[in-house]
């Protein structure tokens, strides 16, 4: 099937009809990333606000991502239960957020343990699924979600296959139809896609990363080793440009061979790459995923990669005007 038509088949609900007939309710997404996904007793880098929410309508995004770290806030040992005051802050965000008839994904991230030892960690991801599955049942449709963010490290994509079923059937326990969000190992990348198996589930939904070239993206950033010295790169030239499209397109052509409509939930520059650059990447990488018919979610809302400076209270408009022209 088409991709077009798969978009078109896998987002119809009861939230209202474009004039074409067709769903518009999941394509330009933001994500509100540094907030839910600290330790247990670590200080969020961004305070979510509820008037965020509103921002994030009026100016036209339809959809927000929700990292948590659902592992720092639940129990070491069976049953593995979840903090009912996390859950309560977890609850609040996603509330504002359906209030204001924006989709939101809601992930598990910053999950290390499981990655670095999935057989050990298996029985708690399953755990933490079933809890987080329970907890919103009978919610809106846009809310969706996605089981893991980035596997990776010894999150073979042999073990994440497995392991992707199981999370499924955790969710499907109790949403039978709830669109599940599920991308490759080896983080979400583009080039692992060959690697993932989906089972035959019309309300699954692949999902990429995008952020290449590493060297100009993460310029600077303190996490990336090596990254100081990438310092000054820029992006624009024809070849940038070529690499992309083939990039994407290869993402668009397996959600195509595959029936899947293709999420691109993460991408994005960080702040000490040249703002022109930026821009120009920006503005590129969008205006490709929606040539490709991919639905998008930019990183981040409010801190490394920002789109707005909380601090200021107000948008970066170029940066915003890359994402919403």
């Amino acid at each position: 099937m088409p991709a077009r038509l798969v978009e078109a088949a896998i987002f119809s609900d009861d939230v209202g009809m474009a004039a074409d007939g067709k769903e518009r309710w999941f394509r330009r997404g933001i994500n509100l990333g540094n907030a839910l996904d600290t330790g247990r007793d670590g200080e969020p880098r961004l305070r979510l606000e509820e008037r965020y929410f509103d921002d994030l309508r009026d100016v036209g995004f339809d959809t927000v991502r929700l990292p948590v770290r659902w592992s720092a806030h639940a129990d070491e040992s069976a049953p593995f239960a979840l903090d009912p005051t996390f859950f309560e802050r977890v609850d609040w965000a996603i509330g504002n957020a359906l209030r204001r008839d924006l989709t939101v994904v809601l992930n598990v991230h910053h999950y290390h343990e499981l990655q670095d030892a999935p057989h050990e960690h298996e029985a708690r991801f399953v755990a933490l699924w079933q809890q987080i599955a329970a907890r919103y049942v009978g919610h809106s449709r846009r809310l969706c979600f996605e089981l893991l963010n980035e596997p990776r490290s010894a999150m073979t994509a042999q073990l994440w296959n497995r392991l992707l079923l199981k999370g499924l059937a955790a969710v499907r326990e109790s949403h039978p139809d709830r669109m599940v969000i599920v991308g490759p190992a080896r983080m979400n990348d583009i080039d692992a896609l060959p690697e993932l198996e989906l089972p035959s589930d019309d309300h699954v939904i692949a999902t990429v990363h995008y952020y290449a070239p590493l060297e100009f993206t993460h310029q600077g950033a303190p996490w990336t080793a090596g990254a100081e010295q990438w310092l000054g790169t820029t992006w624009g030239a024809d070849s940038d440009r070529d690499a992309v499209r083939q990039d994407l397109t290869r993402a668009a052509t397996w959600a195509h061979d595959h029936g899947r409509h293709m999420f691109v939930g993460e991408f994005g520059t960080y702040s000490k790459a040249d703002l022109a650059s930026r821009l120009r990447w920006t503005t590129f990488v969008r205006s490709e995923a929606e040539r490709l018919g991919l639905s998008w979610c930019y990183w981040d809302f409010g801190t490394d990669f920002g789109v707005f400076d909380p601090q200021h209270n107000t948008w970066r408009v170029p940066l915003r005007e890359a994402l919403l022209p």
